[in-house]
């Protein structure tokens, strides 16, 4: 039986945020953790942080908009450690704008980073996780079930992410792989300031309500821990929870609290 140490798990988007609170946690329980993202600095930063505190930790550069980068992360990976044993596609970014405003270009970058880069993350790991009845992280968000004004379009490709989870978890009966969609409420990040070209703005302002966000270690937590317990749906934060309860029973309630949310530039 293969101990924690010996376990390889791998992160998209563990530069900043929820992905690295993540790395944070997973090292903590012993296992060896693979960084991925495309701000390598940061990823060198992190890893060396892991290490030096005892844990083992590999940085590797992974652009998911690019289906060869995604392929050669995971060659990578392989080449060093030989398995992975847990993959959390965790890698996305939100695109901002009314639908009566959104580009093709916009919605191409959006799905092209939140959903093909993650279906291809799963691809690309998903013959080693078979050899290990390994575990699939899918990071998604109760967007995923409520209507999102000025951001369909991330809304949308969350609603996907969920839709990949639900397909995965048929597909996979009987290979030993699990997979465990999070839909996370508001946690804290750096998505409000990134814009839709990709660049980011350190000094943006969050329009999300700061009273409600969960600190990315908490949020870390809960989902690390469901994902070692094989759960196939984990919505969390209070507030994510009765949000999506509350649009299951009573939609026209909830259609009129986010129509008087804040409209993001």
């Amino acid at each position: 039986m293969t101990s924690t140490k010996d376990k390889v798990v791998w992160i998209t988007g563990a530069s900043s945020g929820i992905g690295k609170a993540m790395a944070f946690e997973w090292a903590r329980l012993g296992y060896k953790v693979i960084l991925s993202a495309r701000r390598k600095e940061l990823l060198d930063a992190i890893a060396l942080e892991i290490n030096l505190s005892g844990g083992e930790s590999l940085a590797v550069f992974v652009d998911i908009m690019d289906e060869n980068s995604i392929e050669t992360a995971v060659q990578h990976i392989i080449n060093y450690w030989g398995r992975i044993d847990i993959v959390i596609a965790n890698a996305g970014f939100g695109v901002f704008g009314s639908i009566d405003k959104l580009t093709a270009k916009d919605w191409n970058r959006q799905l092209q980073g939140n959903v093909i880069g993650l279906a291809l993350t799963v691809k690309y790991a998903l013959p080693y996780l078979k050899l290990n009845k390994g575990r699939i992280g899918l990071v998604g968000s109760v967007g995923a079930f409520l209507p999102n004004p000025y951001v369909g379009a991330y809304g949308a490709s969350k609603a996907a992410v969920h839709s990949i989870g639900l397909t995965l978890q048929v597909e996979l009966l009987g290979t030993g792989v699990s997979c465990t969609t999070l839909h996370p409420g508001f946690v804290v990040s750096e998505i409000a300031r990134v814009d839709n070209e990709g660049q980011w703005h350190p000094d943006r302002q969050d329009p999300r309500p700061t009273k409600l966000m969960w600190p990315t270690d908490k949020a870390a937590k809960v989902m690390v821990k469901a994902i070692i317990k094989r759960k196939r749906n984990y919505v969390f934060t209070t507030h994510g929870k009765f949000f999506v309860w509350l649009q299951q029973w009573l939609p026209s309630l909830v259609r009129t609290i986010v129509s008087k949310g804040p409209k993001p530039e």
